[in-house]
């Protein structure tokens, strides 16, 4: 496997293939806790529930609200590829598509003037904590290979925040932690340099990592307890998509992030490495 995907044979290499989960990525996690979290009244359906998704979220929440029997809206980017739309669709959810900067606002005025429910697709102290069983799982998985670096591909950073505190706050301060991003969609790589979550313009084909803006929860996590956020570039992502295809890991293009990182060799040497696809 190393081999294949450029690596040196002598880094333990271990892929966690969250793209295996029933909707097709890790969003199930924090989802799940989140909605256990809801005020009776939204579980019981006395609200439309509205989210905002570059397409993974809102595949888990569309298909967690349909088998809720729950309404629910979702608001994607122009960008998003059609299948996630439809997708989406298919589960009985409605669509609305706006431009990837005026996400936060079609939200707001759908819950101002619909009096919808905001579930948030990853600033979010539940929807953090729900990902923090990734960490966990990481850790079990490994078993007596107590892991040097863990690589965790980055868009808002939910999943990296809850994943990171979960390895760092079980007893494994030693381990590092990387966040991967995009060189077109860098969020929270700018947010570090700045001390503050910050908003900028994105554009890159990992369409699932290109928030705007990170939020104030997922930076503050990830402040406390990543050790740096990566950058890749567009290039390098659709060259780690293939070398995955080619050892028979279907991933889609924001799932890559941490191969291509690992294959590059940019991060600081480390015996086992665990990139999360």
């Amino acid at each position: 496997m190393q081999e294949r995907l450029g690596l040196d044979a002598s880094i333990n290499l271990m892929l966690k293939l969250e793209n295996l989960q029933p909707t097709g990525s890790f969003k199930v996690r924090g989802l799940s806790n989140q909605l256990s979290c809801l005020p009776q009244s939204v579980r019981d359906g006395h609200s439309t529930l509205v989210t905002m998704s570059g397409g993974n979220y809102g595949r888990s929440f569309a298909c967690a609200l349909s088998q809720r029997k729950l309404k629910g809206l979702v608001v994607m980017p122009t960008t998003v590829p059609v299948d996630r739309v439809c997708t989406i669709r298919d589960y009985g959810m409605e669509v609305q598509l706006v431009p990837v900067a005026n996400l936060q606002d079609a939200v707001d005025r759908n819950v101002r003037e619909n009096g919808m429910t905001f579930l948030h697709s990853f600033d979010d102290l539940a929807v953090i904590a729900g990902h923090g069983s990734l960490g966990f799982e990481i850790l079990e998985q490994a078993g007596e290979v107590n892991p040097d670096i863990i690589i965790i591909a980055c868009g808002g950073g939910g999943m990296l925040a809850g994943a990171a505190a979960a390895v760092k706050l079980s007893g494994h301060p030693e381990c590092r932690v990387y966040g991967v991003e995009p060189e077109g969609a860098q969020t929270m790589y700018q947010s570090f340099q700045h001390g503050c979550p910050v908003a900028m313009a994105v554009s890159t084909i990992a369409t699932g990592l290109q928030p705007p803006f990170s939020g104030a929860n997922t930076y503050q996590h990830c402040r406390q307890f990543v050790d740096a956020i990566l950058l890749v570039s567009d290039s390098e992502i659709a060259s780690s998509m293939w070398r995955l295809h080619a050892v028979g890991v279907h991933a889609e293009t924001s799932g890559t992030l941490p191969e291509s990182k690992a294959a590059s060799a940019a991060a600081p040497d480390g015996s086992a490495c665990t990139p999360t696809a």
